[in-house]
């Protein structure tokens, strides 16, 4: 089992940036991909970024590339995603996620593990 825990979220203006953590424990996620969804009220959990196992393909929605970076330190057992030219329409609750597998994907079916989320939200 894979424990995931996200922190680094809290309320920046527009413009600023944020980097979010995900901590994992239980063993190691070096061999998993990773992923950074998440999910505004009354909207559905969507992909933000993805990374495979040795961080050398990532995914970003169209909405945040040039924007956001996903990256990983294995030695660390951590995924970070770092988020820069905040938008208001960036506040979501943002959740990180593990698949059992090295290579990513975009959809939430197809992570197993997940953490509880860490809320970001961005003034206008």
């Amino acid at each position: 089992q894979v424990q995931l825990v996200e922190s680094g979220g809290g309320l920046v203006q527009a413009g600023g940036s944020l980097r979010l953590s995900c901590a994992a424990s239980g063993r190691t996620i070096s061999m998993n991909a990773m992923g950074w969804f998440r999910q505004a009220p009354g909207k559905e959990r969507d992909v933000v970024a993805t990374i495979n196992w040795n961080g050398r393909s990532t995914s970003y929605a169209d909405s945040v590339k040039g924007r956001f970076t996903i990256f990983r330190d294995n030695a660390k057992n951590t995924v970070y995603l770092q988020m820069n030219s905040l938008k208001p329409e960036d506040t979501a609750v943002y959740y990180c996620a593990a698949r059992s597998v090295a290579g990513w994907a975009r959809a939430v079916g197809e992570y197993d593990y997940w953490g509880q989320g860490t809320q970001v939200t961005v003034s206008s």
